[in-house]
């Protein structure tokens, strides 16, 4: 990983000394760098690993951390990871120029180096987080979001990101159309599994998880473990549930009525029960594969996706 990290960082190098700095903050404070593990170990699944598989993980981290810029942005966070967002150090219009900085550098190394695969595979990645983002922001107005719609949003939001990793990884290592869409899939699948993981810490009694217990409700998103309750409980509590969130969404006891009415009626265990089927089609698609580090590794991946902490 430290070779890609240098690499990673001359992709981010500009003459503009605002950018470098800017750039400088970002990766002195970057993530676990998940993403890019599952580009190198799909295509180390097929024994290939090369420059090209470089040129695909930097990419990704690229539109991953120009995504997270904007996310922000968006939701009006001003921390993210524990630190300051770069909006609230520079300000909403600085921060969405960043975010315009990061994704075309990352266009621009493919079509330097003629990946054209590579962009093919992240610019339908960035079309379709788009529609996701926008179709959570429409379906977040009348909180109508069913199940279906639910999994519609996280499949474009969240997992088509992790299904480009493991496409392009695959890609790199020159792999048929076939055995690409084949893990492309498989990325979808570990994406879903992240997100519905990440939903679930909303009703985790624990202090220090990936983010403060709530906080979704708060924001009003229509998650799996509460998308789940609605459609069980009788219209009376329905109507209760859904009027707190619109109007008492802010309110300490009433929020942690929700989650405790969630828990009650099976929500959480519903969504563990979604969660583990979408891990388990994913490692029956890599069984399909050479039983090989890689492929060791990738199972590894998907259980710290369905365990972690935060």
């Amino acid at each position: 990983m430290r070779l890609f990290e240098d690499k990673f960082k001359e992709s981010l190098k500009s003459n503009v000394v605002l950018l470098d700095r800017i750039m400088y903050y970002i990766i002195k404070r970057k993530g676990k760098q998940m993403r890019p593990m599952f580009v190198f170990l799909s295509a180390k699944l097929f024994e290939k690993t090369n420059e090209k598989t470089y040129q695909a993980a930097s990419m990704i981290e690229l539109l991953h951390t120009a995504t997270l810029v904007h996310d922000d942005v968006v939701d009006g966070s001003n921390f993210r990871r524990g630190f300051f967002s770069i909006n609230a150090l520079w300000k909403n219009k600085v921060a969405v120029l960043v975010g315009d900085f990061l994704l075309s550098r990352g266009l621009l190394l493919a079509i330097k180096n003629k990946a054209f695969d590579l962009l093919e595979i992240m610019s339908t990645t960035v079309q379709e987080m788009s529609e996701g983002e926008l179709l959570q922001i429409e379906k977040a107005r009348k909180l109508d979001i069913t199940e279906q719609v639910y999994f519609d949003i996280i499949r474009q939001k969240t997992a088509t990101l992790i299904a480009s990793c493991c496409a392009s990884g695959a890609s790199s290592a020159e792999q048929s159309k076939e055995i690409v869409e084949k893990m492309r899939l498989f990325g979808e699948k570990a994406g879903i599994a992240f997100q519905i993981k990440d939903d679930l810490f909303d009703y985790n009694n624990a202090k220090f998880l990936g983010k403060p217990t709530g906080i979704d409700i708060r924001e009003q998103k229509m998650t799996l473990p509460l998308i789940y309750t609605l459609n069980c409980v009788n219209p009376k509590l329905k109507k209760h549930i859904l009027n707190i969130i619109k109007n008492h969404n802010h309110n300490d006891e009433k929020v942690a009525e929700i989650i405790d009415i969630v828990k009650k009626k099976g929500g959480v265990e519903y969504a563990k029960m979604k969660m583990k089927n979408y891990h388990n089609e994913a490692i029956t698609i890599l069984n399909e594969f050479k039983n090989n580090d890689a492929n060791k590794a990738l199972k590894l991946l998907l259980d710290y996706v369905i365990n972690r902490k935060k």
